[in-house]
Order: C-alpha cells, then sequence, then structure tokens
C-alpha cells in the first residue's frame, strides 16, 4: 500500500525489533515502518489486539513505540534519526 518512488533524499539507518531497515531522512518513524511494509507498532494493554498509525497527525495514540528505550513515543510525531532503535510497545509500560 505504501511505497517509494523516486526520492532523492539521503538515506537514514535505523533498526526496528532489532532489525536493520533504512528510511527517509525527514520522514516520521511511523511513514519509515509503513514504507518498509511495517503496519503493527503495538498492542493494547487490555486485549493485546495489534494497532498502526491510524490518524498520523498526534492525535489517537495508536502509534506508540518504543524508541532508544523510551517508551510511549508517538511514531507519527517522531522524525527518524541516524542510529534509532525502535521496539514495539506491548501492553503498558512497566
Amino acid at each position: 500500500m505504501f511505497s517509494r518512488r523516486d526520492d532523492p533524499r539521503p538515506v537514514c539507518h535505523l533498526s526496528f525489533e532489532g532489525q536493520p531497515l533504512e528510511a527517509k531522512a525527514g520522514d516520521s518513524v511511523a511513514a519509515a515502518l509503513l514504507a518498509t511494509g511495517i503496519t503493527q507498532f503495538r498492542t493494547t494493554p487490555a486485549t493485546g489486539a495489534p494497532r498502526g498509525p491510524w490518524c498520523l497527525m498526534g492525535v489517537c495514540f495508536d502509534c506508540l513505540v518504543e524508541i532508544d528505550g523510551q517508551a510511549n513515543r508517538q511514531a507519527c510525531l517522531i522524525p527518524v534519526a541516524e542510529g534509532m532503535g525502535i521496539r514495539r510497545m506491548h501492553g503498558a509500560r512497566p
């Protein structure tokens, strides 16, 4: 559904769940993950249901991820950075 066309922006190298991936400089974390086919960013605390970005503007909180060890970051509002480590959120943070 989401794909890249010719895009001259520089590449950033990051990881998701320990797996290396590339993103374009200036992308949000959510856009970068969606562009690589990753759609499940977290699971809900109540039922464990998978969630992914919905609004892409910081209102719904369905895109919460852990970034560089910091939990509950809104992936749609955070720009990618070189070397960034991203992990799924599972349930409520401790």
